[in-house]
């Protein structure tokens, strides 16, 4: 959601250096408008200031602006410490005293990309679209790994980091993976892979669980180079999109209003906008972990013959 930013920024002439968590630095290596990735040493919560005035030190009169895209108050911390002069973001948790351009936080839940975009100053950004670009070579040393070939399989990324509310049944994904022409490559988390080998289970013989097995380089190429995908709305959803790989997007308790895949070879389903789906779901989007009323209607009552339909 934020390379639309970065390929503005570096367009008007900036050289751009970002700093991400490790599990999260491998993305921003698949821009090519970045021309150095920082990977923090903070661990995930805790404000870790020991840490934070550490490294501020380390980066002292390297940077001439920062824009920090996460809105609290910590994230605006390092920007401060490291001496930057121009330290650009969006008010958030207060951090008057820790930005020196503000801009006001907007009301909703915006489209995400938009709210990125608008860090750089400029205006019409609503068109913008995430791209990724594999290094030279990737895509076929990956493949070759795990023993595919281009297109030659479907991927499916079950899991969603949120919560439950978000994901598509085991059950619904392996009686995809049962009618599909291809196999099936499971992606996700270590954390995910039980969910994965339960949808193997729906599926004997169809499905390759490669979640936990592959570093997010390697998931990235495996994605890049299937012949299409099928998500929850999750990072790999947008990964798809920034590839612009065929793909279909299960939507549920979230909005694709809010967080899209921005992709013209991406087919959403959100049964809340559905004119043909009886009843209506009145508690879409509820944006909460897990279904409140214990139904998960929103995602139980997507068929997998319908998604067959437009993969085919």
């Amino acid at each position: 959601m934020t390379e639309p930013l970065l390929r503005r920024l570096h367009a008007r002439g900036e050289r751009l250096t970002v700093g991400a968590l490790p599990w999260v630095a491998p993305v921003y290596r698949a821009m090519p408008q970045v021309h150095e990735v920082i990977e923090f040493p903070f661990a995930h919560g805790g404000l870790q200031l020991r840490a934070r005035r550490a490294l501020g030190r380390e980066l002292q009169g390297r940077f001439d602006a920062a824009y920090v895209l996460p809105n609290s108050a910590k994230s605006a911390l390092l920007p401060l410490l490291a001496g930057i002069p121009r330290r650009v973001g969006y008010l958030g948790e207060a951090r008057v005293g820790l930005l020196t351009h503000r801009l006001k936080n907007p009301k909703g839940k915006p489209p995400m990309v938009a709210f990125y975009s608008a860090l750089s100053g400029a205006t019409g950004v609503e068109g913008d679209r995430p791209r990724l670009q594999l290094k030279a070579g990737e895509a076929d040393a990956t493949l070759r790994a795990f023993d595919l070939s281009q297109r030659g399989y479907y991927v499916f990324a079950p899991g969603a980091e949120y919560g439950p509310a978000k994901r598509w049944p085991p059950g619904h994904y392996g009686a995809l993976a049962l009618q599909l022409d291809a196999p099936v490559v499971l992606l996700g988390s270590a954390k995910e892979a039980p969910l994965c080998e339960e949808i193997a289970a729906h599926a004997p013989g169809k499905c390759l669980v490669l979640a936990g097995k592959t570093s997010l380089a390697q998931a990235f190429a495996l994605i890049a180079s299937a012949r299409a995908v099928v998500s929850n709305d999750s990072g790999l959803m947008h990964v798809a999109a920034a590839f612009a790989v065929k793909q279909v997007a299960l939507f549920g308790s979230s909005s694709p209003l809010h967080t899209p895949p921005l992709n013209e070879a991406a087919h959403v389903i959100w049964l809340k906008q559905d004119p043909a789906y009886v009843p209506s779901l009145d508690c879409a989007p509820c944006f909460e972990r897990e279904c409140p009323l214990g139904h998960l209607r929103c995602l139980n009552d997507i068929r997998p013959e319908r998604v067959l339909s437009i993969l085919q």
